[in-house]
């Protein structure tokens, strides 16, 4: 039961997230994997451990990177991007058609996808806004996520 909003989460992207439960842990929204050794010298009050997943607030769930990392290693929906197209993914932009390299799995519209560079490196994910098959220019993915989210916030 607890790996639900995670397996919901992964299912977005046309994939699951499989993993023992006994190492998982919720605290409060926030949910963590620990190896067993870990596990055993934590006590209730702790901050941080092991990987941290997301957590799961108002009924939505919010990954983080390490998780999105994770799917991204699966069979997933996903799109490999140029290195300008990279660039300005990480500084929030969306993802244009002529930028994507590669698509894996669904190109249909409304269908989310985890955005990787050249190197297969999860850059964050995104929402299709037009069918990938078809021959028409502009915004391809929304951008939901990147990993220059962190630095934006700093200012």
């Amino acid at each position: 039961m607890m790996i639900d909003p995670l397996n919901q989460f992964a299912h977005r992207f046309g994939t699951t997230f499989k993993i023992n439960e006994s190492l998982l842990i919720k605290k409060e929204h926030r949910y963590f994997v620990l190896n067993q050794s870990l596990k055993e010298l934590i006590s209730e009050e702790f901050f941080y451990a092991g990987i941290y997943l997301g957590k799961a607030k108002d009924r939505r769930f919010f990954p983080s990177f390490n998780l999105l990392r994770i799917l991204a290693q699966k069979e997933a929906n996903k799109i490999v991007v140029d290195r300008k197209t990279e660039w300005l993914f990480i500084c929030g932009r969306d993802v244009f058609k002529r930028g994507i390299l590669k698509t894996m799995s669904s190109k249909e519209k409304g269908a989310y996808v985890l955005i990787l560079n050249q190197y297969h490196e999860c850059l964050g994910f995104g929402k299709i806004t037009q069918d990938l098959n078809e021959g028409k220019a502009g915004v391809a993915v929304k951008n939901v996520l990147d990993i220059g989210d962190f630095l934006r916030r700093e200012r």
